[in-house]
């Protein structure tokens, strides 16, 4: 008789009746359906942002390259893709000795080269960094000399760089370092400020800096062409490889400064002893 009232559908502490575990129904379908819903409609949206970051990745950070010719084999194949790197320029770094770099045609060196006409699919993928550059008028070499390089070619070589000798086995087997035709085969050149001399590393089937000196541009690459140091052959998977500077670049005596520099310390570090002298008497 004074026993408290008992309901037959019990309930939690907070009062709500228990999910009854319906798929079909209740506010956890609902929310299941509308979560799909939502994914759908920012689809459009995810896909645009993939699109704009590939297309700041390529202009800022890294570009891929197809190899068209033999110029630099066997380091670089027909048909390898590269990955280049852009954003150290943006930084102020300027290309070095022995860098694989990619540049714009700096003087019409592709003049009378055919050229692939993509469609208009390879031109929007190309133009997002997710297929390799459909511009056709950007050369792949090695950089030989920097400003203030004296590169030269003797007989069938070695190639020298301000008086060193470089052991190049990077060099296409069965060539030799230094050609021996009379279109720019032998030569000895200053590179100036702001530009750079480069090679392929097959030496006779590679029109490079040694076969443009008749041009306006002397064979020299202006640095505000080069677009970026190729790091990485990404493709294919069994050609993935890096891209490092040969130690024959890091050889002592090589920079063109180097036999100037003692005798600047020397008379750097003579100064003040002359101004104590000076003093003293």
């Amino acid at each position: 008789m004074g026993n408290p009232a008992q309901t037959d559908d019990p309930v939690d502490a907070g009062g709500s009746p228990p999910d009854d575990g319906d798929p079909t129904g209740g506010t956890r379908g609902g929310r299941q359906a509308g979560n799909q819903r939502s994914f759908w409609k920012e689809f459009p949206f995810l896909i645009v942002i993939a699109l704009v970051l590939a297309l700041l990745i390529k202009t800022f950070l890294v570009q891929a390259f197809s190899i068209p010719s033999n110029s630099m084999q066997n380091t670089l194949q027909i048909g390898d893709r590269v990955l280049v790197d852009k954003l150290t320029p943006w930084f102020g770094s300027e290309p070095e000795r022995g860098e694989v770099v990619v540049f714009r045609d700096p003087d019409n060196w592709l003049e009378g080269e055919p050229t692939a006409e993509p469609n208009a699919l390879q031109k929007a993928l190309s133009f997002v960094g997710l297929m390799p550059s459909a511009d056709e008028k950007d050369l792949i070499k090695r950089v030989v000399g920097v400003a203030g390089d004296t590169v030269e070619c003797s007989g069938t070589g070695p190639l020298k760089v301000n008086g060193k000798a470089l052991n190049e086995p990077y060099v296409f087997a069965g060539n030799t370092p230094c050609s021996t035709d009379d279109k720019g085969g032998q030569f000895k050149v200053t590179v100036p400020k702001g530009k750079i001399w480069v090679m392929g590393d097959h030496r006779q089937d590679s029109a490079d800096s040694r076969y443009h000196q008749e041009g306006p541009g002397q064979g020299f690459v202006p640095v505000n062409h080069v677009i970026g140091r190729a790091v990485v052959i990404a493709w294919p998977l069994n050609r993935w490889d890096t891209l490092p500077v040969p130690d024959t670049f890091d050889q002592r005596g090589l920079s063109a400064a180097a036999g100037v520099a003692p005798g600047a310390l020397a008379l750097t570090a003579a100064v003040p002893v002359v101004l104590w002298r000076r003093r003293r008497r």
